[in-house]
Formats: structure tokens, C-alpha cells, sequence
């Protein structure tokens, strides 16, 4: 049976045509196709406002993204042909890239299934589901890993805001298998223990890989400060390859427990220090204490999650950006990094300008970095371009 239509609004498709997958509500032409008349979920054929399609996508009603295409075909379905093809397409280019099995599977918009990120940790997968057109058929999707990988455990990480925009549980489930008492990856030369159900959005952040593996090789008989540390990825492989400290410095205790195993697993706790602190304290404190570090990893989580935020984000970032300067050894490195997509290039590339002309200090920039090779990026979703990192080399003023 044929999917029902929605119409698009008079020159609302160019986007579209471009290549987007997103239709937003006020883009709808409600009066030749009420949202209200849909269900969350639904598949719909969406059309240009001449009739002509556009391709097949799920909808909901009830969201400002309204309708997100999951292919340019009008008789799309989210059916097992439909996963198994986007997962074994997005599998190859992981198997391109990466020699073990620890890597993000799927990226949303990027492979194919717009509400969906997979992380693979050995046999087990971690999912977020973020939208109720994935949700209505994840028995087929998990019905499909477990087809094409035979996994010991695949875990529904729930806990995602976005799901609460959807009106969607929030509540965490292992969905298949046993999840094992003990999970260990391999990145960079380092082995990690990872809490899916306990840890921060699937559990870990293999995303800015590529650039701590760079850390790493700056680190030898360096000292290391690595604020926002989390569970310990970048500070681990830099005391790895030859640091002769690193402090890792976060607010959440369960974040640092977890690095404090990490690093006794790679025989590197004797060169590390776990403090629990607010990082604007911390870093308060360590410029009145005179403290310097060798290499400074400024990695915060988002700080501007919606576009209403870019004032206090940016001033967020400045000040942390300024206090970093402020303890960084003279030649040192900054390695500042923003995950939050409403903070640009070229506003990070700003801030650390203004920031080293502020308190008269000489940077320049030696190297950028961005996402993985696992979070590819789609060229007609801006949204998929999130990260964004600039390794500076500071000394005083010339």
C-alpha cells in the first residue's frame, strides 16, 4: 500500500533538492495536509508544493522537525531489507577504517537512519534511538544486528533529551543478550573500561580519537592537565606515551572512578591524578597557586545545546579558553575543543585570538582536528559537523 502525501509549502523543497533530510512543521502546507491527521511514526511520500515527490520519510506530528527522509525512493520502508543495507553499508566503511571492532556503527543523517546512533563496543552495541519513527521499529532494527553480528548484548540507551522531545521513555534497557560484567575497548594504544548504562550518552565518546591519538604524541615528559576528562581518553594515552604527570580533573566522581581503573589497567596510575572539581575552580585556583602545565586539553561537553544559548556559551568558553592560557607553560600546548555545533570554526578561531591578545600571549595555530572517520559527515546536513579542535602553540609575547 502506498504511503500517504504531505505537500511542502510553495519554495520550501530547495533544501530539500540539496540533499537535507529535514522537514520542519512551518515548511508543512497544513491545509492540504493537516499534521494532525498523522500519527508519530508514520511513513509519508513528501512532496514539493507542485505535487512533484520529493522522497519517503517518518513523521511526527508533534516535533519541530516534522518529517525526516530516510531515502529519495517513494516506497521506502523501515523494514529489515531497509536496515540490514544502511548497517552493512555503514559497517564497510568502518572496516575501511578501524582494525577492531570499536567504533560508532552509525551516525544518524550521515548513515542513512536519521534517529538512530549505534557504538560498537567488541560484541556489544550500544543504541540511542532519538526519534519515534525509529522506535516504532526497533524490534526490527535489533532483530537485524543480531543477524548480521551475533552480539552478547545490545543495550537501548535511553536517557537522551531528545527522546523526552518526542515524547519517548527515558528509561535504559538491555534489549538483547547478557551485558557482561566488565567492558573493555581499545583506542589509541590504551585500554578503557566503559559503563554503558552508567556512562554519559552511549557510554563513551570515540569521536575526538584522531586527535588524542596527536595529544599523545606531544605528551613525552610533558605535564598534563586534561580538564573535562571524563573517563580518562586523552589523558590515559598521553601518560602512555610518556608524560611525566597528568591530572584529570572532572565533577563527576563516577567519571573519574572509572578513569582510576582505566589507568591502573595501563599500569599508568602511579603518573596520574584524579581531581574532582568544577574546572572554572580548579582552574581559579591553579592560577593563583602559580601552577603550570606543558599541555593543557580544554574538552568541555556542550555548552550551547540550543541557539538561545550562544550568549552565556560563548562567555563560557571565553572565560575557560582565558583561564587555560593562564596556566600554560611558556611553549606550551592548548588544545581547545568545542563539541557544541552552534559554536562555529571560526568562533573557537576567535576566541583563542582575542583570548591570547588579552593577556599578551604570542598563539599560533599548528594543527586542527575534527570528528573521527566514524562520525562522517553528511555535505548537505550541517547539523552531522559538530566538532571542531585547534592545537595552539603559546609562549609570551613576541
Amino acid at each position: 500500500m502506498a504511503h500517504p502525501n504531505i505537500f511542502l509549502k510553495k519554495n520550501e523543497d530547495k533544501r530539500i533538492r540539496q540533499g537535507h533530510l529535514w522537514v520542519f512543521s512551518n515548511e508543512v502546507d497544513i491545509t492540504r495536509s493537516p499534521l494532525n491527521a498523522f500519527q508519530a511514526g508514520d511513513l509519508v511520500i513528501v512532496n514539493d508544493h507542485a505535487g512533484q515527490a520529493l522522497g519517503t520519510a517518518y513523521l511526527n506530528p508533534h516535533t519541530l522537525i516534522a518529517a525526516r527522509l530516510i531515502s529519495r525512493k517513494t516506497n521506502a520502508k523501515l523494514g529489515k531489507n531497509f536496515f540490514t543495507e544502511r548497517l552493512t553499508t555503514a559497517l564497510a566503511l568502518r572496516q575501511k577504517l578501524y582494525d577492531k571492532p570499536y567504533y560508532r556503527l552509525v551516525f544518524a543523517e550521515s548513515d542513512g537512519i536519521p534517529g538512530l546512533v549505534i557504538d560498537r563496543f567488541g560484541d556489544v552495541f550500544s543504541l540511542q534511538i532519538t526519534t519515534a519513527g525509529i522506535e516504532k521499529s526497533k524490534d526490527i532494527l535489533v532483530a537485524c544486528l543480531v543477524e548480521l553480528f551475533e552480539p552478547q548484548a545490545i543495550v537501548l540507551k535511553n536517557d537522551s533529551s531528545q527522546r523526552q522531545l518526542e515524547n519517548l521513555s527515558g528509561e535504559s534497557e538491555v534489549v538483547y543478550g547478557e551485558l557482561p560484567a566488565e567492558i573493555i575497548i581499545e583506542e589509541n594504544a590504551a585500554r578503557f573500561k566503559v559503563s554503558i548504562l552508567d556512562g554519559q550518552k552511549t557510554g563513551w565518546f570515540y569521536d575526538h580519537r584522531d586527535s588524542r591519538a596527536r595529544c599523545a604524541a606531544l605528551a613525552k615528559n610533558q605535564r598534563v592537565l586534561d580538564l573535562f576528562s571524563y573517563s580518562g581518553a586523552w589523558g590515559i594515552p598521553a601518560a602512555l606515551a610518556g608524560a611525566t604527570e597528568v591530572v584529570c580533573v572532572d565533577s563527576s566522581e563516577s567519571a573519574l572512578a572509572m578513569a582510576k581503573d582505566s589507568a591502573e589497567l595501563n599500569q599508568v596510575g602511579d603518573k596520574m591524578q584524579f581531581v574532582r572539581a568544577d574546572v572554572f575552580e580548579y582552574l581559579k585556583n591553579a592560577r593563583e597557586q602559580r601552577e603550570l602545565f606543558d599541555i593543557i586539553v580544554l574538552d568541555p561537553p556542550a555548552l550551547i545545546k540550543r541557539k538561545k544559548d550562544f550568549k552565556a556559551g560563548f562567555e563560557a568558553y571565553r572565560r575557560l579558553n582565558q583561564l587555560a592560557l593562564q596556566v600554560l607553560s611558556k611553549n606550551g600546548v592548548l588544545i581547545s575543543a568545542s563539541c557544541s555545533h552552534h559554536l562555529s570554526r571560526e568562533n573557537l578561531h576567535e576566541i583563542l585570538r582575542s583570548q591570547a591578545r588579552h593577556i599578551d600571549r604570542h598563539l599560533v595555530f599548528f594543527a586542527q582536528g575534527g570528528q573521527g572517520g566514524d562520525h562522517p559527515i553528511h555535505p548537505a546536513v550541517p547539523e552531522t559537523q559538530y566538532l571542531k579542535t585547534y592545537f595552539c602553540h603559546v609562549t609570551a609575547s613576541l
